[in-house]
C-alpha cells in the first residue's frame, strides 16, 4: 500500500526502524492525531493510541496518562515550541521520534494558510541528540535518510544527497 504513494521512502525506511527496535505486539502512544501511518503500525500488529489534537506545549493530560511502554514522535516535535517538556514528561520506557532535519539551503517549513502547519525547529543531529539526552533519553540507535524531489535544479540535486529525515530509538535512563 504505503510502498507506491508518497512519502514511501518516509514510511517504508520508518517502519523497518521501529520494528528493529519494538516487538508487536506492543502497546504504543503515538504523539500527534490518528494518522495513516498509525494504520501501518496496527496493520503490523502493533496496539496504538494517538493523543487527541490538543496543543501539547500546553496540555500533557493525555501523554501523563497513558500506560504505554513505548512512544512514537514522528515528524512531530518540530512542531512545538518546547518539545523538552512532552519528552520529558513521558512516562514510558521507550521511545521512537523523527524529526527533519535542519536544510542549510532552504528554510523552515511555513504553512501560512494553517497555523498548526509549520516547523518551529528544524534540528541538526546533534541538537536532537542534546534535546532528547537533556529530557531524560538514552539513545540506542539512529538513522538517517534523504528526501529526494523529482525536480530539476540546483536544490532538488542537493535533496537527492542531503539527508533531510533523522530517526532514533531511545530508552529511558535509569534513575
Amino acid at each position: 500500500m504505503y510502498e507506491k504513494s508518497y512519502p514511501s521512502k518516509r514510511y517504508s525506511k520508518t517502519i523497518t526502524f521501529l520494528e528493529k527496535h519494538v516487538t508487536q505486539p506492543a502497546q504504543i502512544l503515538d504523539l500527534g492525531v490518528e494518522n495513516p501511518f498509525s494504520e501501518i503500525m496496527r496493520s503490523r500488529g502493533y496496539t496504538v493510541e494517538n493523543t487527541g489534537g490538543e496543543d501539547l506545549d500546553l496540555d500533557l493530560n493525555g501523554v501523563t496518562a497513558s500506560k504505554s511502554d513505548v512512544v512514537t514522535a514522528f515528524e512531530i516535535l518540530e512542531h512545538l515550541v518546547a518539545p523538552f517538556n512532552v519528552l520529558q514528561a513521558l512516562k514510558a520506557t521507550k521511545l521512537v521520534a523523527s524529526v527533519p532535519l535542519k536544510l542549510w539551503f532552504a528554510s523552515a517549513y511555513r504553512n501560512k494558510k494553517d497555523p498548526w502547519d509549520r516547523h518551529y525547529h528544524e534540528f541538526e543531529d546533534w541538537q536532537f541528540d542534546w534535546l532528547l539526552e537533556k529530557a531524560g533519553w538514552e539513545i540506542k540507535d539512529r538513522s538517517k535518510w534523504t528526501h529526494p524531489v523529482k525536480k530539476i535544479g540546483f536544490r532538488p540535486l542537493l535533496r537527492y544527497y542531503t539527508p533531510r529525515y533523522y530517526i532514533v530509538y531511545a530508552e529511558r535512563k535509569k534513575s
